[in-house]
């Protein structure tokens, strides 16, 4: 691990503690799973500087460790990836392409909106992962139309099996940040208690 890379993670931490992207409570997550803390990168595009600095995360990740030759093209995992995607797609002038929840029925009843050819090699952003149902159901819209998917990249790892789910599937998860890295940055700056240090340590092991 680079300094760096240690560097990004901390400022990522306090950037998205500022701008109140961490939230305790009780919360159905989109995999449909309960969970006691609640990442809502969502709100991230809200609040200028902190977007931009999140994009450059992201493209330092895609630069780094994907390599910009590895894919023709980006999907954003609509709704919270997407944003991300497209600066991501517009600074390395790729193609953007996001799947859609349910296939069209009516046009070209295409399962991915964009240009996508059969062969071509798509990249995945979303913003964090759990359990990869999101960008598993992009992935299966993506083959299904004749598209290559090796690769997706996400900010935050909550480390509760998505990544080996992913892996099952022949995609290689990059990440800039675990949840549980999040909370132990955090806490050591007094932002978060040691009961929410617990909660969000607890969870996090918790791959069901």
């Amino acid at each position: 691990m680079t300094p760096r890379t240690e560097h990004a993670k901390e400022n990522l931490c306090k950037v998205l503690f500022k701008i109140g992207a961490l939230r305790f409570g009780t919360f159905k997550l989109t995999s449909g799973k309960m969970s006691p803390y609640y990442i809502d990168l969502r709100v991230v595009p809200s609040f200028p500087d902190a977007f931009e600095q999140v994009c450059n995360f992201y493209l330092e990740m895609v630069r780094e460790h994907v390599g910009t030759n590895s894919f023709t093209r980006i999907a954003g995992i609509p709704i919270s990836g997407l944003p991300f995607a497209a600066v991501v797609a517009r600074e390395l002038r790729k193609p953007l392409l996001f799947p859609r929840d349910v296939q069209k029925g009516h046009g070209r009843e295409r399962r991915v909106e964009g240009v996508l050819n059969p062969g071509d090699t798509v990249l995945i952003i979303d913003d964090l992962v759990t359990s990869a149902k999101s960008i598993m159901k992009a992935v299966e819209s993506i083959r299904m139309e004749g598209g290559v998917v090796n690769d997706a990249v996400v900010l935050i790892d909550r480390e509760e099996g998505g990544k080996e789910r992913l892996g099952e599937s022949g995609i290689r998860l990059h990440y800039l940040l675990k949840a549980s890295e999040a909370a132990n940055t955090l806490h050591q700056v007094g932002a978060i208690t040691d009961s929410e240090l617990t909660t969000i340590l607890k969870q996090s092991k918790r791959k069901g």
